[in-house]
């Protein structure tokens, strides 16, 4: 309605909050504020940054649902300002939903409906069913785009 949209990554919430905590102290608590700007009633819209960040969405849903280093676990179990953490299917709807928004195609992308493209994966597990660790050893089975399925790459090695 205000006719913005949060574009942002959140595995930059993850990879930036020390150097954020040296350099901006009391003012972290309004960076990568995704509770308060969906509160706000602001369309979110996530991605990757590639490359400035890994092209990793399973990375950055993590990043989104804990708030916390996917090496160290750090800040904690409660993650960096956990007020600002997302469920996972809010952080899903920012990735599909909220990106296909910001792009102007809502009303084709984002959603598996009548009228839409079918574009979707298969995963190897529920993500829903399991902690949120476990989306950082989540793998694509199967690729569908716009309702053909697509041959994945063979893994080197």
């Amino acid at each position: 309605q205000g006719g913005f949209v949060a574009s942002m990554q959140p595995t930059h919430a993850i990879h930036d909050m020390d150097m954020a905590e040296r350099y901006w102290g009391e003012r972290c608590s309004w960076a990568y504020a995704w509770r308060s700007l969906q509160q706000a009633g602001v369309p979110l819209a996530f991605g990757s940054d590639a490359p400035i960040e890994v092209f990793d969405p399973f990375l950055g849903l993590y990043a989104a649902v804990t708030r916390r280093s996917e090496t160290s676990g750090a800040p904690g179990l409660e993650g960096w300002y956990p007020q600002q953490r997302l469920t996972l299917s809010e952080a899903l709807q920012a990735y599909t939903y909220g990106a296909a928004y910001a792009a102007g195609q809502e009303d084709r992308l984002g959603r598996l409906a009548p009228g839409y493209y079918a574009d979707l994966v298969v995963l190897d597990h529920d993500v829903f069913s399991l902690p949120p660790e476990a989306l950082l050893e989540t793998r694509v089975r199967r690729v569908m785009i716009e309702g053909t399925w697509q041959d994945l790459p063979k893994a080197k090695g």
